[in-house]
């Protein structure tokens, strides 16, 4: 049965309904009624919509442009399925003159290469002429920087490492192990990239020598370093930093590691320009022995040339 829409309207009761004059303000105020509810059922409808969907989560990036500070490592982790090859080179003191041309004659190098498992865990495996010593290291990054919906204030990571030391016995006619020539690091690295510019790290180090000159030394070293990157423009950055041994665990021949440097970045490469009072390139070496005094200009001049392929996608 058809209703006309007027006898509906009358229908509803509406003040003024059906009365002569009053039709147009009733049917006024019923589509007001119906387009402010359809206004309120949108408005809720956003809000939920909005609710529901998940926060973006933003991961902070290039804290450090590499894997390495200088000597040691960063809490940045080469991608997965990227083989990071790299060269590492420290020239002879810059006090030793001329006739050396302040060190450039004197090197020692170390090669090594590090592949990326995972974009959280990553390997690596080198060989340093100081000692003729390999080495090999996995490095866990188990918290990320973020921000929005999983907001985390910094970077952590753990590295683990082992060196084999092959130089020949000192006295072969004793008798030797080849526990003797192992040495382990463990070390803690806690980070924060505290603006596009400015980025920090700690790192709690631990470092085992299976073999000790004398019994007076400790078989552990704890050790606390920190690192910093300051960017100078789009392509460099001032890398820094220290290694500290507590007192009563540095022989009196030894010093903190103590290394600043620059971050150019050109492409696929990276290039670290440093200066470090630190020989050795590996925990070991640089942590626990370094002989070099800076105020007496025991300096090396170096560098790291980084150059990475996509082994898989």
């Amino acid at each position: 049965m058809h209703i006309p829409i007027w006898s509906w309207i009358k229908g509803l009761g509406l003040p003024g309904a059906g009365q002569p004059g009053a039709g147009l303000p009733g049917v006024s105020l019923l589509l007001i009624c119906l387009f402010a509810g359809q206004a309120q059922a949108q408005d809720d409808l956003l809000s939920l919509i909005e609710e529901e969907t998940p926060e973006e989560t933003v991961y902070a990036t290039a804290g450090f442009k590499s894997t390495r500070v200088i000597n040691g490592h960063s809490f940045e982790n080469t991608a997965g399925g990227v083989l990071d090859v790299r060269i590492s080179h420290r020239f002879g003191y810059l006090n030793s003159g001329a006739y050396n041309l302040w060190g450039l004659d004197n090197a020692t190098i170390r090669i090594g290469a590090d592949y990326g498992i995972t974009d959280w865990l990553m390997i690596g495996l080198g060989r340093s002429s100081v000692g003729k010593t390999y080495d090999g290291f996995a490095k866990w990054k188990f918290l990320r920087q973020s921000s929005g919906a999983r907001s985390m204030p910094l970077s952590a990571a753990l590295v683990s490492t082992i060196a084999l030391e092959t130089l020949k016995w000192a006295e072969p006619e004793r008798e030797n192990y080849f526990s003797s020539r192992l040495s382990y690091t463990h070390q803690l690295i806690l980070g924060r990239k505290f603006s596009e510019s400015f980025s920090l790290q700690l790192m709690p180090t631990l470092v085992h020598r299976n073999l000790i000159p004398t019994e007076q030394q400790a078989h552990d070293v704890l050790v606390m370093g920190a690192a910093l990157r300051q960017k100078l423009s789009k392509r460099v950055a001032l890398n820094a930093e220290y290694f500290y041994v507590l007192p009563d665990q540095l022989e009196p021949l030894y010093r903190n590691s103590f290394s600043l440097g620059f971050d150019i970045e050109t492409g696929g490469h990276v290039f670290q320009l440093h200066f470090t009072n630190s020989t050795a390139m590996i925990e070991r070496g640089f942590i626990t022995q370094t002989t070099g005094n800076w105020l007496d200009g025991d300096i090396h001049f170096g560098f790291n040339i980084s150059r990475v392929f996509t082994i898989r996608e």
